[in-house]
């Protein structure tokens, strides 16, 4: 028993020798040697995520009037007349089912209306993504905009909303507290 203890040690202390001494000179050379940290503006530049409670949400702000417009423009042809889908999804629905039913029940479309959480994050989604072929090109006027109309047509926002970086984080959406905050704190709790 003793001699195979030895024989493993004696095999695996130059293994180990060799990943110690090739990960320490890895980090004493330069990687490829070109290149530069970026600067905090070119972070700034591509920084444009948008949190559920509104961080990250650019200067801007935009009417349903001025959404209904764009929309008939830029996203009719895709998710159809009033968000009723089209060759792209559904926009508008509220109904859920009685118990949020969606696994249960494949005929329930997951819309803005009735499973999207947060109102900041379709802002989020609809700036980066859409249009589905010009994915990033709307201004953040437009963007207000449209999600200013989506919310609308949803009866989630009155007719005569106006959507900036003040309202929007304080609409609060018909599905918001069916999800499950993830906390990733572990322990005895069972996700």
């Amino acid at each position: 028993m003793k001699a195979w203890g030895l024989r493993l040690v004696a095999c695996g202390l130059p293994l180990f020798l060799v990943v110690a001494v090739t990960a320490q000179t890895q980090r004493s050379q330069p990687r490829f040697g070109i290149g530069r940290p970026a600067t905090p503006d070119e972070i700034k530049a591509i920084d444009i995520d948008v949190m559920p409670d509104g961080r990250g949400l650019p200067p801007g702000r935009g009417t349903v009037q001025e959404g209904a417009s764009l929309y008939a423009q830029k996203c009719q042809s895709c998710h159809g007349v009033n968000g009723q889908g089209a060759s792209a999804e559904r926009l508008v629905d509220r109904e859920s089912g009685k118990n949020w039913d969606f696994a249960i029940n494949p005929k329930l479309v997951k819309t803005v209306g009735n499973y999207w959480p947060y109102a900041t994050t379709l802002f989020d989604y609809t700036s980066r993504a859409m249009p589905f072929m010009q994915p990033g090109t709307l201004a953040p006027n437009e963007t207000y905009a449209l999600v200013a109309y989506i919310l609308a047509l949803n009866k989630i926002v009155a007719e005569d909303a106006v959507m900036d970086p003040a309202t929007l984080p304080k609409v609060v959406m018909p599905s918001r507290d069916k999800f499950v905050i993830d906390n990733r704190k572990g322990g005895k709790v069972i996700k």
